[in-house]
């Protein structure tokens, strides 16, 4: 599943093809991904402009003239990829799995392909957006001002689970996955078994372990984001490209393999946490 790297990628990606311009037509071939499209789907996007495109925790959110938010979700196996104006827009030959096409005013078009469909899309009223219940129960932006060693302290104080879990949970971080929590953890030199409440006081006050914390999940997701992201098995950038963070991962997938963090001469370890695979080095993450 594409964490918060892959999506802003995407959005990146897609801004310059889809921000200040309108949907001239859309290519709808079935009625459903996960979910049903919204009713007559092509209809309410043509003629609409693309003021702006958001990314809030994993999901994309295009805001629209009139009123409307296109709020998009890419599952396991879903990708946008872009394609310049072209005159004759017939030579673009459809693809298995291209579910949605979008082709903008100035020639250009953006298909979404989803062999699984655990992708999707839906169109929700902006003024209804805050408390959507995809949305009203996210957790701060990683990338955020947000995100201090106070707030994770607040949230992990009595907590009765262990950290990996506490990091991955979308009610408190929104968008940091299971891959990087996994390596932001390694990076703070905190073990993924830790309890949530060790990095905060009794009376929820952030100690050194939340203030390792904050700059190792920053830094994890920024040197990923510039990386491309993680290309583990469908993840494409929006101009078909791969990503390349997955060469950089010092824990993630690396089950008995020595520990990359120079004199340490321990062995990556992995468990299972909440139903994920998490990855760890047990000797340099106590």
């Amino acid at each position: 599943m594409p964490e918060l790297p892959e999506v802003e990628i995407v959005r990146r990606g897609l801004e310059p093809a889809l921000k200040g311009k309108a949907f001239r037509r859309i290519e709808q071939h079935r009625p459903d991904l996960r979910f049903p499209l919204p009713k007559d789907f092509p209809v309410q996007l043509r003629g609409r402009r693309v003021e702006r495109l958001e990314r809030r925790g994993k999901y994309l959110l295009a805001h629209l003239s009139g009123g409307n938010v296109l709020l998009m979700h890419l599952g396991m196996t879903g990708c946008f990829t872009v394609h310049a104006p072209v005159n004759d827009e017939p030579s673009l030959k459809r693809a298995l799995h291209d579910h949605v096409v979008f082709h903008m005013q100035d020639g250009g078009s953006v298909t979404y392909n989803d062999p699984r469909r655990f992708g999707f899309m839906m169109l929700i009223a902006e003024k209804e957006l805050d408390e959507h219940p995809l949305l009203h129960h996210l957790g701060i932006e990683p990338l955020s001002a947000a995100l201090t060693p106070e707030h994770l302290a607040l949230r992990a104080r009595g907590k009765r689970m262990a950290l990996k879990p506490f990091l991955a949970d979308q009610r408190i971080i929104a968008g940091l996955g299971n891959i990087y929590a996994c390596e932001a953890l390694y990076r703070a030199r905190l073990s993924p078994k830790r309890g949530a409440a060790s990095i905060a006081s009794k009376a929820g006050q952030p100690n050194e372990r939340a203030r390792a914390l904050v700059p190792a999940i920053r830094a994890v997701l920024e040197d990923a984001i510039k990386a491309g992201g993680s290309s583990l098995r469908d993840y494409r950038q929006a101009n078909g490209e791969l990503g390349n963070f997955q060469h950089s991962f010092a824990v993630y997938g690396r089950e008995g393999k020595p520990c990359p963090r120079k004199g340490c001469g321990g062995t990556v370890r992995r468990c299972v946490q909440a139903g994920r695979s998490t990855f760890y080095c047990s000797r340099c993450q106590r």
